[in-house]
């Protein structure tokens, strides 16, 4: 299994990958994202996007390739809604720090805050929320 780096840890953009090698921001985060942001290469979630990886551990540049045994695919998830749709993000943890209630804080700040985005871009009211965080 393969994950490529989308958005490397501290930015302030969130990126999607478009093409081989080719990035597209898509949103601005008010806060700076405190993982690097990923996908699983060749797979679909519930959203018709790729699988979301987060990544725990050090910076890593956007495009950053990490390979994962099959055995050992992830070290937890956070379940998350996401314009009512369930848009789970698979979590990877390299070292360091590995907190629940800091992810749970980062991404209740996250939800509001793209509740806020949607009503602005999108015109509408949509559901945004954690469901819940858990390490295997």
């Amino acid at each position: 299994m393969q994950i490529i780096i989308e958005t490397p840890k501290y930015s302030f953009f969130k990126y999607d990958l478009i093409s081989p090698n080719r990035y597209k921001k898509v949103m601005f985060s008010p806060i700076p994202i405190i993982f690097n942001y990923g996908s699983i290469v060749g797979t679909r979630a519930q959203d018709n996007m790729p699988v979301d990886v987060i990544v725990l551990g050090p910076r890593m540049r956007q495009g950053s390739i990490i390979e994962r045994d099959d055995n050992k695919k992830f070290d937890g998830a956070v379940h998350f809604i996401d314009d009512s749709i369930v848009d789970d993000k698979m979590i990877v943890y390299v070292r360091g720090l590995k907190s629940r209630s800091v992810l749970s804080l980062y991404f209740r700040v996250y939800a509001l805050y793209k509740i806020i985005w949607n009503l602005i871009s999108k015109r509408k009211i949509t559901g945004c929320r954690v469901a819940g965080i858990e390490f295997y």
